[in-house]
């Protein structure tokens, strides 16, 4: 019995094997006549869309003698510390935290009611149609109207209480009232007339398409109504509800139009960065502006690394 003679043939080495086509390449295919067109429109809209952010974070970090455009006279963060010094008589920490405990509440109650108008929804409501269309027009009206109409509406409450606690005889009360206009009344009930719609679209949109078989089989191994919402429909549609807490968080951070009109005698960070505008001649404004970007920018990373958090915890759940 003879030992077969091992083989004389030799794999090619990795380098030369030819590139691997990928795409439309690999297929033998040609782009569509309108992709190039359509291509440039989308780049000029990210250029037009992120090109100032990416200026006016570069012109904050101007030398000490720089000025408000190109070019730049050497590199710093003094404008970051006169911003910390402050502005004038803007104080610009008291507006920051304005801001944030404002678009933390307006996240809040826009989470928690965007949730339970969709467990709502899900039923046919008599009615439900007319409310809907009522929550949703507020996106199409000029921001600048709801606003005056809100801060015309709280003005018309304070001369009501005036006159309530005047006849009343509460002098004491009516000497120390003010105005009901404020940050935790008419401005966050301004700003929830902007973000609330886009939670409820959401909402609708998951709960649309989400299966009621796994509530069933909750109800049928003997949970209850909440034990059934806390364990089974939370955890589905919790990637939504941080989407929608990143919506009413960013939306009311940034909003102007719709709290001008409706905050009272206090200012929010936008507000003053408006003002400023105005008044500001150095790149100290470059730096506020710098600041606000940076926060909204943060919240988005946090909610995308919070939803990938969540959806590693679901796969981590599922049976092999």
């Amino acid at each position: 019995m003879t030992t077969p003679a091992p083989s004389t043939t030799t794999t090619p080495p990795a380098a030369d094997k030819p590139p691997r086509a990928w795409g439309r390449a690999a297929q033998g295919e040609r782009r569509a006549p309108g992709f190039w067109p359509l291509a440039t429109v989308f780049a000029l809209f990210v250029l037009f869309l992120y090109g100032p952010m990416l200026t006016i974070f570069v012109l904050s970090f101007q030398g000490p003698e720089g000025g408000l455009t190109f070019p730049m006279r050497g590199w710093s963060l003094h404008w970051y510390h006169q911003l910390a010094k402050g502005l004038g008589v803007v104080d610009i920490g008291a507006a920051f935290r304005r801001s944030l405990a404002l678009g933390g509440g307006v996240m809040l109650l826009t989470v928690v009611l965007s949730v339970l108008a969709g467990l709502a929804f899900r039923k046919k409501l008599r009615g439900g149609d007319a409310l809907f269309t009522v929550t949703v027009a507020s996106l199409i009206m000029p921001s600048i109207i709801v606003s005056l109409g809100i801060g015309l509406e709280f003005r018309l409450l304070d001369t009501a209480l005036k006159g309530l606690f005047e006849a009343l005889g509460w002098q004491g009360l009516l000497e120390t009232f003010g105005t009901s206009l404020g940050l935790y009344t008419s401005a966050l009930g301004a700003h929830l007339t902007w973000t609330l719609p886009f939670g409820l679209l959401i909402m609708f949109a998951v709960f649309n398409r989400f299966d009621p078989s796994y509530e069933e089989a909750a109800r049928d191994l003997g949970a209850t109504p909440w034990q059934g919402f806390r364990h089974v429909v939370l955890p589905l549609i919790a990637p939504a509800v941080v989407g929608i807490g990143m919506f009413g968080f960013t939306l009311s951070w940034d909003e102007i139009a719709r709290t001008s009109q409706a905050i009272g005698d206090v200012n929010t960070l936008p507000l003053e960065l408006q003002g400023l505008t105005t008044t500001v001649t150095t790149p100290a404004i470059y730096a506020l502006g710098t600041v606000t970007m940076v926060v909204s920018f943060a919240v988005m990373g946090l909610t995308l690394l919070l939803g990938w958090a969540l959806r590693r915890r679901q796969a981590a759940r599922r049976p092999q």
